[in-house]
């Protein structure tokens, strides 16, 4: 089992930035892949960003590329999502996630833990 916990969202106005930080306890296999989703309100959650922990090969949702970098501290065991750029339709709950093996995915089904959440406000 891993434990992960979300932290670093907030306020911020358009165009500013956040890190967003993962920090994953328990069983933290190598073999694992981490991934970042969001959901706003009345919508579906939906695929943000992924990193496998060891090799540290990085997925990104397309509208997120260019504006959204992944990073990793294995010796911390946390995942970073430095956001840039932001803009009000980045405003959700933002979620880490686990799937235990090295492979990517941006399904939601396909992640076996998941974090509590971090909200982001993006105002205009």
């Amino acid at each position: 089992q891993v434990q992960l916990e979300e932290s670093g969202g907030g306020l911020v106005q358009a165009g500013g930035s956040l890190r967003l930080s993962c920090a994953a306890s328990g069983r933290t296999y190598s073999s694992n892949y981490m991934g970042w989703f969001r959901q706003a309100p009345g919508k579906e959650r939906e695929f943000v960003a992924g990193i496998t922990w060891s090799g540290g090969t990085t997925y990104y949702q397309d509208s997120m590329k260019g504006r959204f970098t992944l990073s990793r501290d294995n010796a911390k065991n946390t995942v970073y999502l430095q956001m840039n750029s932001l803009k009000p339709e980045d405003t959700a709950v933002y979620y880490c996630a686990v799937r235990h093996v090295p492979y990517g995915s941006s399904r939601v089904a396909d992640f076996a833990s998941w974090g509590q959440g971090t909200q982001v406000t993006v105002s205009s």
